[in-house]
């Protein structure tokens, strides 16, 4: 019972799963990466651009997860599959991303990022 595919929507399954990899492995390569001593802790924006840099690169993890349970599944829209899992996480990070910054520009906060 325990190893049987969900019914309802594996869609939703499978890129939850396949986002939570990707977004694991980056963490995980970043945390490495900082114990090599390859980061230095006194530049942010090193570490910053590493965890970014990370995350692109290990879409490949959160694909491959997203697209072995999905098969597991039975499911057969695979290209779907493969689009929610590229765009789920990053649009939802994005608009949040857009909502903050225009409230920071209301404030005339110097954080802003113009758009213009």
């Amino acid at each position: 019972d325990v190893f049987r595919p969900p019914q309802n929507t594996p869609l939703i399954l499978c890129v939850m799963v396949g986002t939570g990899a990707q977004i694991g492995s980056a963490f995980f390569f970043t945390l490495l990466a900082s114990m090599l001593r390859m980061l230095n802790p006194i530049k942010k924006g090193q570490a910053l651009t590493a965890v970014i840099m990370l995350y692109v690169l290990c879409g490949g993890i959160g694909g491959y997860v997203s697209a072995r349970l999905y098969k597991f599944c039975d499911a057969k829209a695979w290209k779907k599959n493969t689009l929610a899992t590229a765009i789920f996480f990053p649009s939802i990070i994005v608009g949040m991303f857009m909502v903050l910054n225009v409230f920071l520009t209301v404030v005339g906060a110097a954080t802003a990022v113009s758009f213009l």
